[in-house]
């Protein structure tokens, strides 16, 4: 299956996706009532892993259907879910939770830090539930590639929360490039400069040996990482800038700030990746990330259009400021991305292109807007678009396949990172990089005993 659908098909892929995709009816419990109320016996019954922090977020966006399981392994971090939702049954340990209640469920959201992702969605898949798994789609390349598989194989309905998929302004920038309003697109320079000290710990005193608090399961959060000492600095957020846990600024920011550009060109899986870092050692360094990184991607060409080079900037390198902004005396996006065709430039912010706008503002005051030829996401709301998917047995907006070919981006540029200098050739069939074993040896990681991918 092509990784993504082009918006010029993507009304053909949704009326043709039930026999894509092998859909069958789903459950009467999990139809809309044609009343537009619904007894509780017609909600979609959805237990949520990782309940606190950003799964508060995704729980809250499925709330007005039946709770029936919260599982997290911090108490204290999940205690506002736990007291909103009183009668759903508690769980510390996910495999548990499916052991002792999976004809109870219908649908699963995974809100859980990137090394557990794998873990946690892949028994969901198998059982054969709908699952939202937040972003990136998981910790390693392979383990998506898992994933997309398990999500292809169960028929089941998912989606990547990459919350800006679902908005208006990602459709009308489809739309504006699709409409020829830059031209061929040649070029992408896209970045983050925020949360620096989460995404580097390079150079930070090291943690005080503390020990775990009470409420917290340290053994239960490693997941299926090797046993090792509690690290008190990476938890609850700044797990990010390990990357035994997640995968630095790139991974994170990815699905967010790319995925207008991966839509619009239907980019694909790049072809070679290189890397230049700031203030990082591959060896010394490599359980943390760069000061700041610029990584280019190559994306071979597709279609009518030509090859695409994408550069992501983060930490203390910045997207570079195209002399356009001068004219309106603005300065360039720090979360955002600027692209460069053969008759302009858009520049637009994160998570769906946001405030998208071609520069300077004389060129876009003097821009025709294109009739809207995708179909939008009611609020863009992207918890309802899945939920909705799952009623109407159709695709939703970011299903594992899409979403997934996005986050390897992400990953890929990680593993790029630990090889600066070097240009990487990649082979997206083979899952390989052509000339660097030691590369391919970062695809994928070891799990310990009692787990599995």
């Amino acid at each position: 299956m092509s990784q993504h659908i082009s918006a010029r098909s993507r009304r053909a892929f949704l009326q043709t996706s039930a026999a894509a995709f092998g859909f069958q009816l789903v459950p009467a419990h999990v139809v809309r009532a044609q009343s537009g109320s619904r007894a509780p016996s017609e909600k979609i019954r959805i237990a949520v892993i990782g309940c606190g922090g950003r799964g508060a977020v995704d729980l809250q966006g499925v709330s007005g259907e039946e709770i029936v399981a919260l599982c997290d392994v911090d108490d204290r971090r999940a205690a506002k879910s736990f007291e909103a939702h009183p009668k759903a049954k508690r769980f510390k340990d996910f495999r548990k939770m499916f052991d002792a209640m999976s004809n109870g469920i219908d649908a699963v959201v995974v809100a859980t830090p990137d090394h557990t992702h794998a873990a946690a969605c892949l028994p969901a898949l198998q059982l054969g539930k709908h699952v939202y798994c937040e972003k990136p789609l998981a910790h390693t390349v392979q383990e998506v590639r898992r994933m997309r598989k398990a999500a292809l194989e169960s028929k089941v309905i998912t989606q990547v929360g990459n919350q800006g998929h679902s908005s208006h302004s990602i459709r009308l920038f489809v739309e504006m490039v699709q409409a020829g309003a830059i031209g061929n697109i040649t070029e992408i320079h896209a970045g983050c400069d925020a949360f620096r000290d989460v995404y580097c710990r390079i150079g930070k005193a090291a943690s005080p040996l503390t020990e775990v608090p009470k409420e917290l399961d340290w053994d239960l959060w490693m997941g299926p990482l090797k046993e090792h000492a509690y690290e008190p600095a990476a938890v609850p957020f700044a797990w990010r800038g390990f990357s035994a846990y997640g995968n630095g600024c790139i991974a994170d920011w990815v699905c967010h700030i790319v995925d207008p550009s991966f839509w619009a060109l239907d980019l694909g899986a790049p072809t070679a990746i290189s890397a230049e870092v700031t203030g990082y050692d591959p060896v010394k360094d490599a359980a943390y990330c760069p000061k700041g990184s610029k990584i280019t991607f190559e994306f071979a060409g597709k279609g009518s259009r030509g090859p695409v080079k994408l550069v992501w900037h983060d930490g203390e390198t910045p997207i570079p400021t195209p002399p356009e902004l001068e004219e309106d005396k603005r300065k360039v996006v720090g979360i955002g991305a600027v692209i460069i065709g053969d008759k302009g430039k858009i520049m637009h912010g994160s998570h769906g292109a946001g405030s998208v706008r071609i520069i300077p503002e004389s060129k876009m005051k003097a821009f025709t807007m294109p009739k809207e030829t995708l179909p939008r996401v009611e609020k863009g709301d992207h918890h309802q678009d899945w939920l909705d998917a799952i009623r109407a047995n159709r695709p939703a907006g970011s299903p594992f396949e899409y979403g997934g070919a996005l986050s390897e981006i992400g990953l890929l540029g990680m593993i790029a990172i630990r090889h600066p200098g070097q240009r990487l050739e990649w082979d997206n069939d083979a899952v390989a990089f052509k000339n660097a074993p030691s590369a391919t040896a970062l695809l994928d990681k070891e799990y310990r005993a009692g787990w599995k991918s």
